[in-house]
């Protein structure tokens, strides 16, 4: 199945780092809520505007979705689909969800992705903390806010990086829609440039449910 095999040869990429490089460090105790201007981790919301060059998750686009985004120029989708082999079907898996769509900056010069994971139905808020903790995160930071009028969850966090053995910033968000909750995540080697992080909150200011 052509959709699956980048997202899986990344995933296959990231467990041999995690063997190689030990386990992950054990996360300081945070515990998790609503969001302040001085929440932890920190960081100033992205100066860069990306140009919406495309769109997925509406009719014929790359990724059949109980809703839709606009993509920035030079990120394309995909379908992933979830191996028959259950050796690699954990692959696809993250807390309660499991991913469905990739986009990936693979027309510009970052590297970044936004993956759309998909959950039973659910309220948002435990989905996605139960979606965020199981990526063994800490500084787990929760707000309220509303994406094309719908409420929905975003996070901010910490997660540890086996390739650079550091805790870089994550972020991602969750809506509760009729046909399940949807999760859509940031990340990437380059998933704190301003580029990458426009292209992402181009995502959360053009999301619709369908």
């Amino acid at each position: 199945m052509p959709g699956r095999a980048p997202f899986l040869r990344t995933a296959l990429l990231a467990a041999a780092l995690l063997t190689a490089c030990g386990t992950t460090p054990e996360p300081a105790a945070s515990p998790s809520g609503t969001a302040k201007p001085s929440a932890t981790p920190s960081a100033a919301p992205s100066e860069e505007v990306a140009k919406a060059a495309g769109s997925v998750g509406g009719p014929g686009t790359a990724c059949a979705l109980p809703v839709s985004f606009s993509l920035a120029e030079g990120w394309e989708p995909e379908t992933v689909e979830k191996p028959e082999d259950p050796d690699f079907a954990a692959l696809v898996e993250q807390g309660p969800a499991t991913i469905v769509c990739e986009a990936k900056s693979e027309g510009t010069s970052d590297i970044g992705f936004l993956r759309v994971w998909t959950a039973p139905k659910a309220p948002a808020r435990a989905t996605l903390t139960a979606f965020v903790k199981d990526d063994k995160s800490k500084a787990l930071v929760l707000t309220d806010v509303k994406l094309g009028g719908t409420a929905a969850v975003e996070a901010r966090y910490s997660v540890y990086s086996a390739l650079e053995e550091e805790w870089r910033d994550g972020r991602s968000f969750a809506v509760e829609t009729a046909k399940g909750t949807v999760v859509v995540e940031l990340g990437g080697l380059d998933a704190e440039e301003e580029a990458v992080v426009a292209a992402y909150e181009l995502a959360k200011s053009t999301f619709e449910v369908a």
